[in-house]
């Protein structure tokens, strides 16, 4: 972990200000959270896409609270300077403020995130008031929220009709006034995602709502080109890792086959004098049953 200082929320508002860009990405465990931090980025993000990215499942829906703290908890092992918020599952904040806050705990208490995002506008107005008036910084997601994306009529772009973008720029300053300190717009029009920008004093972080936004994020192993298939249409891919790791993992397992791995530079060694006094006992019986058995 870095010696570096947190970014302070602050500092994240200022960056807005003088219109330097917010770079954002998700991560999972310590060894992705290192690379971000030494990479230079501002914002990690434990999103509850790990349920499809690292667990195997459709859809996000079935990460768990236990799940994502552990994972969280992982990150914070590895991370530096970013700010580390988690994200915060189905089901861990919609039945109550009450819950929310208990949930919400969790993170700062046994993950030791900095933040929580939570997603949608409406009830989740209350929720960001709740935890915010007990010291947690939250996070805003507005625009296709993948939680609820069934109700949305599927993973499709948001607020491109005048009463749908009427109601995100709504949401947008709800979340602001119950005191988010960010707000992520994701699959949203650019133009009315850089209106709503252009209106809020915080920042929004943009994933597929154009350069309008103070910032950006994409999942870690869509950028990196890991996850394979479909993409959707805001993804750019900065990595084809899949298919490096493929390459690798071919020639780590014909190498094996051939006996070409392990070679002697993989190997340990023993010197002769002992390797003798080793085999001369083997040879004499002396270490039958040593083991607790005879493994001869």
């Amino acid at each position: 972990m870095s010696s570096e200082p947190r970014m302070a929320l602050p500092e994240l508002a200022s960056m807005k200000t003088d219109g330097r860009k917010i770079v954002m990405v998700t991560a999972y465990d310590a060894p992705s959270a290192r690379l971000a931090s030494q990479a230079g980025v501002d914002l990690v993000l434990v999103g509850d896409s790990a349920a499809m990215t690292v667990l195997g499942h459709e859809s996000t829906v079935p990460a768990t609270m236990d799940e994502m703290v552990v994972l969280t908890r992982a990150a914070r092992s590895g991370i530096g300077r970013p700010l580390l918020i988690g994200d915060m599952p189905f089901g861990s904040f919609q039945v109550s403020d009450e819950d929310a806050l208990k949930n919400a705990i969790r993170f700062v208490k046994e993950a030791d995130a900095d933040a929580v995002k939570l997603e949608g506008g409406g009830a989740s107005v209350s929720r960001v008031r709740t935890l915010v008036g007990a010291g947690i910084p939250v996070m805003g997601h507005i625009g296709l929220t993948p939680q609820s994306a069934t109700m949305l009529g599927g993973y499709k772009a948001q607020g491109r009709t005048a009463s749908k973008a009427r109601q995100l720029f709504a949401d947008a300053q709800a979340l602001q006034a119950a005191g988010c300190f960010a707000i992520v717009l994701e699959a949203v029009p650019a133009r009315v995602a850089t209106r709503i920008t252009e209106s809020l004093r915080i920042p929004t972080i943009g994933i597929g709502a154009g350069a309008g936004c103070d910032g950006q994020v994409l999942v870690w192993h869509d950028l990196l080109g890991i996850t394979e298939g479909r993409l959707a249409r805001f993804v750019k891919q900065y990595g084809h890792l899949a298919e490096e790791t493929r390459k690798a993992l071919e020639a780590y397992a014909a190498e094996v086959r051939s006996g070409a791995f392990p070679a002697e530079e993989h190997s340990y060694g023993i010197s002769d004098e002992e390797l003798a006094l080793f085999e001369s006992e083997l040879d004499s019986g002396a270490l039958v049953g040593d083991a607790g058995g005879d493994w001869l």
